[in-house]
């Protein structure tokens, strides 16, 4: 079951402007999934991966594809579309939502040397889910390069590699000796070269395949697959140059922003699909001590539901708001200021909070039926708890960095607590 329409509201029409024929096309497509999603989110969960099902219908509907190349025969979409897609997706599961999440990932390893980017090109055709995930890329733990003649020697382990399962690729984060460049840089890793942790076993999003990663022997890492964090500032110019489409004219902020839009619209997506559930649940179900002849005729639930939407529909339009003003500043050419950055990302959190606030209310009005393992709203719930525990979406660490420049006190940089610096080296 889908919600029937927001109300057409001026805030909905402003940030459509950006939805463009292939992203509303994608989306149609995943929303025909969100049965089958839902149907397979429990064996999920119990695979901490999604099922082969799952993943053969993601990559059918052309979701690893948003920001592939156009000249990969992918989509190149922008942030509007991204939030429209991912959390459609989400609606039917939030596991299936965050491995689209980590596709949106596959524009970071674009800034590697062109010779690794076609080595990851040529794995394109015909593979089913992510090309390349990303574990403890900005972490304050990374693993260890040693330079050596033509590359480095890297070993280590590497945290949340979400969606490894089904990667030939991963990137990762690295820490070596200031004397050949700033002491962190980040490495493509082919899948022979690490071993999948079966270290996933988690209260919520257990299905997204977020083990970490591990090399304990050295492997060889080329030069040309190894970048240093210093030369990311560069590399974005030169992607925005060698590529065309709304997803590669984005500037570097606005690409740290677009992490955050993918990550709440999975939040955003689960909120609407645990409505969309409560929605057909009520009238099934029997109140446990009052009279009336369903769940769904009680004055409460009438309140609880229109309080649920609200909410939603306001963490929608901050959402869907801001993933529209990327594209609009994109296609000026114009960036975010640090101000702008840090209250946008607060902003973002906040909304994700409002959508987890939505799914457990929800659950508490629908009563001990949501308890079952096999109901849609206990699983939105746990998973959107985890979600927001995540180091970039935690709502009062975002408050602290926005409230220090509100009070004129100085500046953390966004990342400041996961790169030591490198800017200043």
């Amino acid at each position: 079951m889908s919600l029937p329409p927001g109300g057409g509201s001026a805030a909905r029409s402003a940030s459509d402007r950006f939805l463009s024929a292939t992203g509303r096309r994608i989306s149609a497509e995943a929303r025909n999934l969100i049965p089958l999603l839902r149907d397979q989110a429990p064996a999920s969960e119990q695979l901490t991966h999604l099922t082969s099902a799952a993943i053969e219908a993601l990559t059918a509907a052309g979701i690893f594809k948003m920001t592939m190349p156009l000249e990969w025969g992918g989509l190149a979409l922008g942030a509007r579309d991204l939030v429209e897609v991912i959390s459609t997706v989400s609606e039917g599961d939030g596991s299936a939502g965050w491995y689209a999440f980590v596709g949106v990932g596959l524009r970071n390893a674009l800034m590697l040397d062109q010779r690794a980017v076609d080595e990851i090109a040529a794995n394109a055709a015909g593979h089913a889910g992510p090309l390349v995930v990303g574990a403890s890329v900005f972490a304050t733990t990374v693993g260890a390069g040693r330079r050596v003649d033509g590359g480095w020697m890297v070993k280590g382990k590497w945290a949340f590699g979400s969606g490894c399962r089904h990667a030939p690729y991963a990137l990762v984060g690295v820490e070596f000796d200031p004397a050949h460049g700033s002491g962190r840089g980040v490495c493509v890793l082919e899948r022979g070269q690490y071993e999948i942790v079966d270290d996933w076993h988690v209260m919520g999003l257990a299905g997204t395949s977020s083990n970490g990663l591990k090399a304990d022997e050295e492997v060889f890492v080329p030069d040309y697959r190894f970048m240093d964090l210093a030369e990311v500032p560069a590399r974005l110019e030169t992607v925005r140059e060698r590529y065309s489409g709304l997803a590669f004219r984005q500037s570097g902020p606005a690409l740290l922003l677009v992490v955050s839009l993918s990550g709440v619209a999975v939040t955003l997506g689960m909120a609407r699909g645990a409505l969309a559930a409560f929605i057909e649940q009520a009238p099934k179900r029997k109140p446990f001590n009052l009279p009336y002849p369903t769940v769904a005729d009680m004055p409460s639930v009438h309140v609880a539901a229109g309080r649920a939407r609200a909410m939603i529909d306001t963490a929608a339009a901050v959402i869907e708001g801001w993933a529209s003003e990327v594209d609009a500043r994109a296609e000026q050419d114009r960036g975010f200021g640090p101000d702008e950055e840090s209250q946008i990302t607060l902003g973002l959190a906040y909304a994700s909070s409002l959508c987890e606030g939505a799914i457990n209310g929800l659950q508490r009005t629908l009563g001990s039926s949501t308890a079952s393992l096999n109901n849609p709203i206990q699983r939105f719930a746990r998973d959107a708890r985890v979600l927001n525990s995540h180091g970039a979406l935690r709502l009062d660490p975002q408050a602290e960095i926005t409230g220090r420049r509100l009070l004129g006190l100085e500046p953390f940089l966004m990342m400041g607590g996961a790169v030591p610096d490198v800017s200043a080296r």
